[in-house]
């Protein structure tokens, strides 16, 4: 007797692997079936992916043999045993208290399902880019505090991800917000990191403006920093806010727009000049 069973995958290959693999069967010992060819789409629109039937042989059951019906010799009357006297009824026990239940423990909380939804479409759009890209990538996806989704890239070819100062980065990241959040009346913010580069960055901006700081104070003038985008420009910005004697500014046009460092001359403290007195 032949069964089947239906499997999906990125690939035919993968769907009829994981058949093969909850079988517990050789290739050779199935017959496959493809239902459906998988679809890339564009920039993961429209993705679809492989679809298989796979069938396997199943022994048949054999039939019960009939069993016959064998009739019992007769048996030999007994005599009636004599009666015995009766013995009294033992005492009943006391009855042992039945010990509590132990409650059972609480499920986990399942994740809400707008937010697998919401990861599902952002994974989604992410594995088509990177498709196209021809780079592989693991795809780590988490709820921020702010209310945003986090999004970490890892992998080997990072570089190409990330990009000269994190421009490609920067445009996944704007690509990803875009079609995600289009058609939605609520808007996601959506950051896209590759193996910590953002952080690692933000800890060396903070560093370099502190740097500049200090050259400013020294020689009382303002200092600028190289062109950088909109958010490295933030960095900067936060980093000196509190800085006494220093002042930051952003000047120029994109994409050469850059952050300047000033030197605040501090206030000389007023004092009130002794009135002079005539002495008779």
């Amino acid at each position: 007797m032949e069964k089947y069973i239906e499997k999906t995958g990125r690939t035919t290959d993968d769907a009829i692997a994981a058949a093969l693999a909850e079988l517990h069967l050789e290739r050779e010992d199935v017959t496959v079936e493809v239902l459906q060819l998988p679809k890339t789409g564009f920039l993961g629109f429209g993705a679809a992916p492989a679809k298989v039937r796979v069938g396997y042989q199943v022994p048949d059951e054999p039939a019960p043999a009939p069993v016959k019906e064998e009739k019992p010799a007769p048996k030999a009357e007994k005599p009636a045993p004599a009666p015995k006297a009766e013995k009294p009824a033992p005492a009943p026990k006391p009855e042992k208290p039945a010990k509590p239940e132990k409650p059972a423990p609480a499920p986990a909380p399942a994740a809400p399902a707008d937010e697998e939804a919401e990861f599902a479409e952002v994974r989604a759009f992410l594995a088509g880019l990177l498709e196209h890209m021809g780079v592989k990538a693991r795809i780590e996806i988490r709820r921020r505090e702010n209310g945003g989704i986090g999004v970490n890239l890892a992998g080997d070819s990072m570089g190409a991800i990330i990009g000269r100062r994190g421009e490609t980065l920067d445009a996944i990241q704007h690509l990803t917000n875009y079609a995600v959040n289009k058609g939605n009346d609520k808007h996601m913010h959506i950051s896209v990191d590759a193996e910590g580069y953002r952080s690692k960055r933000e800890d060396s901006l903070t560093h370099s403006a502190q740097k500049m700081a200090e050259k400013v104070l020294k020689y009382k003038r303002s200092m600028a920093f190289e062109p950088m985008n909109s958010y490295e420009r933030h960095v900067i910005h936060t980093a000196l806010q509190n800085v006494e004697g220093v002042t930051t500014s952003s000047t120029g046009v994109e994409p050469n727009r850059r952050v300047v460092v000033s030197y605040v001359k501090p206030e000389t403290p007023k004092t009130n000049k002794p009135q002079s007195r005539e002495w008779a």
